[in-house]
């Protein structure tokens, strides 16, 4: 579904450079979700912008299908785009305060089908609502009117509705409460086992990549240090950073698992 073949990208300030990514390479198959795990500032976010197509790679390809998306004049981009979202790791601030949730789904929705309205627009946004755990009846109600599960829970429908072919998921459960966090982790793996959903799922959490991900792949300094089965990383572990990882998971969480 989605492969990066030797993606680099440098950023520079001045005289100073920094490589954010240096030679990463993956892929996804259709129906998994690969992990990728990483302190801060170890170009995991870098890596989800180049997929996107928000940053270009100085050097490298990302293939989505049989499309070379680096490949492809910019103009061209856009209509790319419906096959690939995002959920961010602030819901309240990924939505558009001053639209209700029937809008900012419909929207999305009718970048896909613009033929649709009324009433079936209407019914469609309500299916999308009920698959991520939220009653349909609320799609008049504005962003502020739910709290922060709930809200992420709306980002994921609004992920879904343009019926993209792989969903990047950036941090998206590391700004809410401990057991909201699981319910939206269960939401995810739900929608995986229901809808085949395809996803890069970023996280600084070992953990919480290990409960959700079919596979896993450390970064570190830009780099890909270890990648492998979700639980061959988890329980067996090969390079010292990783261990690393492991060892700031809270105790409570290991004995979860």
């Amino acid at each position: 579904m989605l492969e990066l073949q030797n993606i680099k990208k440098t950023f520079h300030k001045g005289r100073e450079s920094v490589v954010a990514v240096d030679d990463v390479s993956f892929e996804i198959k259709s129906g998994e979700i690969l992990g990728l795990v990483g302190e801060s500032g170890c170009g995991k976010s870098t890596i989800s912008r180049i997929i996107m197509q928000l940053l270009i790679p100085d050097s490298g390809s990302v293939t989505l299908g049989d499309v070379n998306l680096t490949a492809l004049p910019r103009k061209e981009i856009r209509r790319h785009r419906l096959d690939f979202q995002m959920v961010f790791q602030d819901p309240y601030a990924s939505l558009n305060p001053r639209q209700t949730i029937f809008s900012t789904i419909g929207e999305a929705l009718q970048q896909r089908n613009p033929g649709l309205k009324g009433e079936v627009l209407r019914k469609r946004v309500g299916e999308l609502l009920e698959t991520v755990g939220l009653p349909a009846n609320q799609m008049q109600r504005y962003p502020h009117e739910f709290s922060g599960g709930q809200r992420q829970r709306i980002a994921i429908a609004r992920a879904l509705a343009p019926e993209p072919r792989i969903i990047i998921a950036d941090e998206p459960v590391s700004a809410l409460d401990v057991s909201i966090q699981s319910q939206i982790l269960n939401l995810l793996r739900k929608l995986q086992q229901e809808l085949g959903l395809t996803m890069l799922f970023i996280s600084h959490d070992l953990s919480v990549v290990h409960y959700l991900a079919d596979r896993i792949a450390v970064m570190y300094g830009g780099k890909i240090i270890e990648h492998g089965k979700a639980s061959q990383i988890f329980h067996e572990p090969k390079e010292d950073y990783t261990r690393k990882l492991l060892s700031s998971v809270p105790v409570l969480a290991k004995l979860a698992r």
